[in-house]
């Protein structure tokens, strides 16, 4: 069943996060529907104190083994921090490199006007995109650590910004 199909039918949609080929080739066994290569490896993987040192370069390395593990499974690249908020041609670019690395389409952290910015022009690009916005690792230095945001619904509405 497509994605759409069972967000509509109110059937649970699983995503997995995967790094590396055996990983993937094991969220590819599972039937998982979606797979998510995350920047998250700079910690997991790299053992860095955040996501933020991770490169494009060093992502496309990721995506391509994840892509080569999994074939079923939607394939989400994960944009990392500087390669999409300067401007949208830089979006759109960086958008590309990870669709030739094997991704069906990228995630991008964030709702404030430069994402915005961002999606808009990768999706005018006719690229499908996935939003990331409450707890965004992206952010941290911003947000002083990971740690519960927000209790109250109006600063809830800021973290999305």
């Amino acid at each position: 069943m497509h994605l759409r199909q069972k967000h509509r039918c109110g059937h649970p949609i699983t995503i997995v996060i995967a790094y590396d080929y055996p990983s993937a080739a094991h969220v590819d066994s599972a039937g998982i529907d979606a797979l998510l290569a995350g920047d998250s490896a700079a910690m997991v993987v790299h053992d860095h104190d955040s996501t933020l040192p991770i490169t494009l370069d060093d992502m496309l390395l990721h995506c391509r083994a994840a892509a080569r593990g999994a074939s079923r499974p939607l394939l989400v690249g994960d944009l990392p921090f500087g390669s999409y908020k300067s401007f949208a041609s830089q979006a759109v670019d960086s958008t590309v490199r990870m669709l030739k690395g094997g991704m069906d389409t990228i995630k991008l952290e964030g709702g404030g006007p430069s994402r915005i910015g961002a999606a808009k022009a990768i999706v005018e690009a006719g690229i499908a995109v996935m939003g990331h916005v409450g707890l965004t690792p992206q952010a941290i230095s911003i947000l002083n650590g990971f740690m519960l945001q927000e209790k109250i619904v109006a600063s809830a509405i800021k973290v999305t910004f």
